[in-house]
């Protein structure tokens, strides 16, 4: 029943955009009373989380494609912001619902009951990929590489936090604002102005 609620929440998505999924569109379209939905998911949230990480799978195996093409964990770095930036600027509601939305829980709880229904979503992805694809507090998704990249000698280790936080604070607030139409993009021009800025701190940041 958990899966059906969610595969009915994903149709409604791919069809008609995140934006138009409500509880009675779901609850309609799976044949049941909205009420129903509320004994599998505590929030109208965690439903949106579910529904859009089933969404990513094609981000997933892209970035985890590209990042293989490096071995320097820096470069790795930069090259995961880049697919990153593309992928959420195309689907700036699905990653909104994953990253940015408020869950009323902790988002790895609920990351760990995806993954428990949907485990061939990460079985392919190389355990340093995967801990950074894993981590859903989002400030901590690129420390594992990060420390690589100061273990390489690339990156001082007193900086990877601020070069973490930083790049993702300048993320989100361009992702924000290109979905409350505060600034006039393409998907692919507010990716790329995002990527300047985020290579720009990277390589000041950079040994």
């Amino acid at each position: 029943m958990w899966k059906y609620f969610v595969e009915a929440t994903t149709d409604i998505i791919e069809e008609e955009g995140a934006r138009a999924v409500t509880i009675r569109k779901v609850a309609d379209r799976a044949g049941y009373n909205s009420a129903t939905i509320y004994n599998y998911f505590d929030e109208f949230s965690h439903l949106l989380f579910f529904a859009s990480m089933r969404l990513m799978q094609e981000y997933t195996v892209e970035v985890t494609r590209r990042m293989n093409e490096s071995s320097c964990a820096i470069e790795q770095y930069e090259i995961a912001w880049e697919c990153f930036c593309e992928y959420s600027f195309k689907q700036p509601d699905i990653f909104y619902s994953v990253f940015i939305r408020d869950l009323g829980d902790n988002p790895d709880n609920l990351l760990e009951k995806y993954y428990e229904f949907y485990p061939s979503d990460i079985v392919d992805v190389p355990a340093e990929i995967r801990m950074s694809l894993l981590e859903q507090n989002v400030v901590n998704r690129g420390n594992p590489i990060l420390k690589r990249a100061a273990e390489q000698g690339n990156l001082d280790p007193d900086k990877i936090e601020s070069l973490n936080e930083v790049t993702i604070l300048i993320w989100q607030g361009m992702l924000m604002n290109f979905l409350n139409n505060r600034i006039e993009a393409t998907p692919e021009e507010a990716a790329s102005r995002t990527m300047v800025y985020v290579s720009e701190i990277i390589n000041r940041l950079k040994i």
